[in-house]
């Protein structure tokens, strides 16, 4: 039988055929899905909504990062079929599909697998712990838009200072370190209502200027003391609050610092941080002095739960309205008492 050679394809691919138009696509939606997993901060988010079902607000509060690369990265896991969302008013809410194809199954386990041996790992389990706190406590909402409405409209008599006033009247009349003190202010006013008040700073001028004002004001129960913020010249155990006002950031070794918090503390005592949130402006470091450009949320709750806090808040109580708008954080946590008492038992759990 005689072929016709000449309809014959010759060379090294003459063995080759097309792909033919009706072949199952399984093997694309496997590279796709592949595809969609192979970036280290997709694969961050999918860890995330594997957890908990969360807005595009509550993975920049974890993650940090901006709100159109999230929402990007989001898109991306959502075409692959990863995750779904659900809308809620303005906000959506992201979590891993509830159905996944066998083979998408597989790849997400690996995924969440070599998700937990990322850097950021720890940080973004620390950060939804906090976001699912916050979740639960509806007055911290109301105060973040009570501080944003109250210089809207002028009121007479109505000022901050004049609430800070009325609230310190409140104070129990306890004994506070006021660590990293400057010239004094917060120490005089705290002196004013608290039995006793220990003022810390690392400037013997300060010290000075302090002692001087508070003998002329009489205030006998306000002591300055020289010393470093991080091993404040404070016995321990011997006091029921410490603050941390606009201080930390000035510390060396702010872990330390917050281990001697810990130290000083009575048990059942409270630490009270204002401080900045991380911010970029490398001219504060020449401007003010500072040693650190403000906190992430998540280094400061993961010192503070090393140096054996419990029950600790963090949120953002402040934004300056004009560039480079700092933002201020206010952290408030627990020494657990050593009776057994309610912190305990939550440390327990944790």
């Amino acid at each position: 039988m005689n072929r016709d050679r000449s309809s014959q394809p010759s060379g090294s691919g003459a063995a080759r055929t097309p792909a033919s138009p009706e072949r199952p696509n399984a093997v694309p939606a496997t590279l796709r899905t592949m595809r969609a997993l192979a970036d280290p901060t997709r694969v961050r988010l999918l860890e995330l909504t594997a957890e908990e079902e969360l807005s595009v607000q509550e993975l920049q509060e974890i993650t940090g990062l901006g709100q159109s690369r999230i929402s990007t990265h989001l898109r991306l896991l959502e075409e692959a079929g990863l995750v779904s969302h659900r809308r809620e008013g303005k906000r959506s809410f992201y979590r891993l599909a509830p159905e996944l194809a066998e083979t998408d199954a597989a790849l997400v386990k690996v995924t969440r697998a070599a998700a937990r041996q990322l850097p950021e790992h720890r940080a973004d389990q620390l950060n939804l712990r906090r976001v699912l706190r916050e979740r639960e406590d509806p007055a911290r909402e109301y105060f973040n838009r009570l501080a944003g409405r109250f210089n809207r409209s002028y009121g007479p008599g109505r000022s901050w200072q004049a609430f800070a006033q009325m609230l310190l009247r409140m104070l129990p009349r306890i004994e506070v370190a006021d660590l990293g003190c400057g010239e004094g202010l917060l120490s005089e006013m705290l002196a004013r209502r608290c039995r006793r008040v220990i003022a810390v700073d690392n400037s013997r001028r300060m010290v000075a200027f302090g002692a001087r004002k508070a003998a002329r004001n009489g205030l006998a129960n306000l002591e300055f003391r020289h010393g470093d913020l991080q091993d404040p010249p404070i016995d321990d155990a011997s006091v029921d609050a410490v603050i941390l006002s606009q201080a930390l950031h000035h510390a060396e070794d702010p872990a330390k610092a917050l281990r001697s918090a810990w130290r000083i503390l009575r048990p059942g005592g409270q630490l009270l941080i204002l401080d900045l949130r991380r911010h970029q402006v490398e001219a504060a470091r020449t401007l003010y002095g500072d040693r650190w450009l403000g906190f992430a949320e998540g280094e400061l709750l993961q010192w503070l739960e090393e140096a054996g806090f419990v029950r600790v808040e963090i949120s953002v109580v402040g934004r300056e309205a004009e560039p480079p708008h700092f933002e201020t954080l206010l952290v408030v946590a627990e020494k657990p008492d050593d009776r057994g008492g309610p912190a305990r038992r939550d440390q327990q759990r944790d």
